[in-house]
């Protein structure tokens, strides 16, 4: 056996609610961060992603250099790592301390040389740095608060403005970088400003909804931009021409505007409501604009076509919990924040509509029917028909840890104290079990319950009560994970050390308890089609891919997924090659393509 990496589908950017969110283009790639990752990702093909996870703390920004060879990322720890793009190992080029806390935001020169990063450090709010060694290149001061955002202008002179709470700009002259003076045309928090492209202007918006222009040598101050937004503003971007800007703000608007009249030629009404708020926006290409949602999503304009984003690129927005294929090419995820993303075969991302979960999504089943059954840490599990849930729910006794789906469509989910057997949105049974139910799983009739004291029960679903028929020993830790295989002939059982036991569930004995390379929780087991293979995904990070006919030969994947693999399963199938799909605590999706030697 053997595999080849395949693609990565990204997650979309984290967002907090009053805060800015950087975005950044390199050509038709826009760049962001969330949790520990960092994501460049194509607008038009997502499955060209790339994801980079060498930072150790939450990532705050990151941007392409000029060339396109090197990516500076930052932290909530005030560290810039900077590593190659052009490689497939994403070499680390340098890592630099370079304030005590959050970095805000940071900028490449146009010589892609030197950096500023910015922030909210103790002893200073910034800092200008060669991106090779760390040297420093001048001195970024004049604030009193956090500095929100940096630019620098491209060409020589360079010049640098930075933008801060203390609603102020300073202007810097360079190289080396050193105060010129402070602009006081905000009365609010200033929240961000870029440099055009030809280093003639910048441009500055805050929260006071004011957008400003500014000659980009001397600092001067050209203007006020004629009514500009009703709320915060937290987003400036520049037309690769030079000519126009692009905001973004709370007041669930974008706005183009004219830079040689400064009045707005087009306005993007995204909706209403908090979900909508804008809080960050990039021009990626000359007709190209991309505008950040505070729900995530990030909605791309064709600035000559309506007033409406021409598509709204999904993704979790925060780490995938769990996930089961819906069809051979399809597969829905739930993510930690309630929310359900359904994935078509090109690995497009929608929003399962209607009333979801309003928390963390604990596990998601598929019933022969096609129908998709979630169970959420709101109490609650949801059916999906289709691409939306239904209004019907059914309220657990208590928080739902699993659900299986049985061959008459009977849902079974295992909860802290019982084992509920639901039908129709009702309760048609109830198991008590004598220790404390961690994992289910189902196959026909067959339904093997997990528990916290090592051991799995073997049950026989009649249509109305469950009657056992086996306990089956074996593991080492709490049962974590069940998986049927497919013609129902065995059950792989993972715990909380790492152990995976393979049981013959006909004969009910085991038939191997060697498949113990994990070091972690095993939190999810899959099987293919032909029930010869098995995948787990655990908390160590790592995803084996195991064999029935060899049980000591298995495929290593290591370090499949950075904070720990939540969930497996595959996409496609077959006697020789199979699509598998691994994702986890970064948001990203990541495929492999499997291979089975004869």
């Amino acid at each position: 056996m053997s595999f080849t990496k395949a693609v990565v589908y990204p997650g979309n950017p984290a967002t907090e609610r009053g805060m800015s969110t950087k975005l950044s283009a390199s050509k038709e790639k826009i760049v962001y961060t969330n949790g520990k990752a960092v994501f460049i990702r194509d607008i038009n093909d997502p499955a060209l992603g790339v994801v980079y996870t060498g930072h150790v703390q939450n990532t705050t920004v990151a941007r392409v250099s000029p060339t396109g060879y090197y990516c500076a990322s930052a932290d909530a720890a005030g560290n810039v790592r900077v590593w190659d793009t052009v490689g497939e190992d994403q070499a680390l080029k340098g890592e630099y301390k370079v304030i005590s806390g959050r970095v805000n935001d940071l900028e490449w020169d146009g010589e892609s040389k030197r950096i500023i990063a910015v922030g909210d450090g103790r002893e200073k709010f910034g800092h200008a740095f060669m991106f090779d060694t760390g040297t420093s290149t001048g001195e970024i001061g004049g604030h009193s608060k956090a500095i929100n955002a940096v630019s620098i202008r491209h060409q020589r002179p360079f010049r640098a403005a930075t933008a801060a709470d203390d609603n102020t700009i300073v202007f810097h002259q360079g190289v080396p970088f050193k105060y010129d003076k402070t602009i006081k045309t905000h009365t609010k928090f200033v929240q961000d400003l870029r440099y055009a492209l030809s280093g003639d202007h910048f441009a500055s918006v805050g929260s006071d909804g004011k957008i400003f222009l500014y000659d980009g040598k001397t600092g001067d101050t050209l203007g006020e931009f004629e009514e500009g937004h009703k709320g915060t503003i937290y987003g400036v971007s520049w037309s690769p021409d030079s000519r126009a800007i692009v905001t973004a703000s709370a007041d669930t608007t974008v706005k183009l505007w004219d830079v040689e009249t400064r009045k707005a030629t087009s306005v993007y009404s995204i909706g209403s409501g908090v979900d909508n708020h804008q809080v960050g926006t990039v021009w990626s290409a000359p007709d190209t604009i991309v505008s950040l949602s505070m729900s995530g999503a990030l909605n791309v304009f064709d600035k000559r076509s309506g007033d409406k984003p021409v598509k709204v690129l999904h993704g979790p927005q925060r780490g995938i919990t769990s996930a089961t294929a819906a069809s051979s090419e399809t597969f829905v995820v739930g993510t930690a924040d309630g929310r359900v993303l359904s994935y078509d075969a090109a690995g497009v991302a929608s929003v399962v509509g209607g009333e979801g979960h309003s928390t963390f999504v604990s596990s998601i089943a598929a019933g022969a029917d096609g129908k998709l059954f979630s169970s959420g840490f709101d109490d609650r599990v949801r059916e999906v028909d289709g691409h939306a849930f239904t209004p019907a729910s059914f309220s657990t006794d208590s928080q739902p840890k699993a659900v299986a789906v049985a061959g008459d469509g009977t849902v079974f989910v295992a909860e802290s104290k019982v084992v509920e057997a639901v039908r129709s949105n009702q309760k048609v049974a109830e198991l008590k079990v004598s220790a404390t139910p961690s994992a289910v799983a189902a196959n026909g009739s067959q339904v093997a319950v997990g528990s916290e004291d090592q051991k799995v029960r073997l049950y026989n679903w009649d249509g109305k009560a469950l009657s056992e028929v086996a306990v089956l020993e074996g593991n080492k830790g709490v049962v974590s994970a069940l998986a049927f295989s497919p013609d129902g002939s065995k059950l792989a059982s993972g715990d909380s050390s790492g152990k995976i036991v393979l049981f013959d569930a006909k004969e009910r004995k085991a038939i191997t308890s060697r498949w113990s390379f994990h070091s972690a929780r095993v939190n999810s087991l899959a099987w293919t089609a032909d029930s010869q293979h098995c995948a787990s995904g655990s908390l160590d990070t790592h995803i084996y891919v195991w064999s029935v006919q060899k049980p000591l030969k298995n495929i290593g994947i290591k370090n499949a997924v950075a904070g720990g693999v939540n969930t497996v399963l595959w996409k496609q199938s077959g006697d020789k090659k199979a699509v598998l799909v691994g994702a986890g605590a970064d948001t990203a999706i990541r495929v492999w393509e499997i291979t089975f030697h004869a």
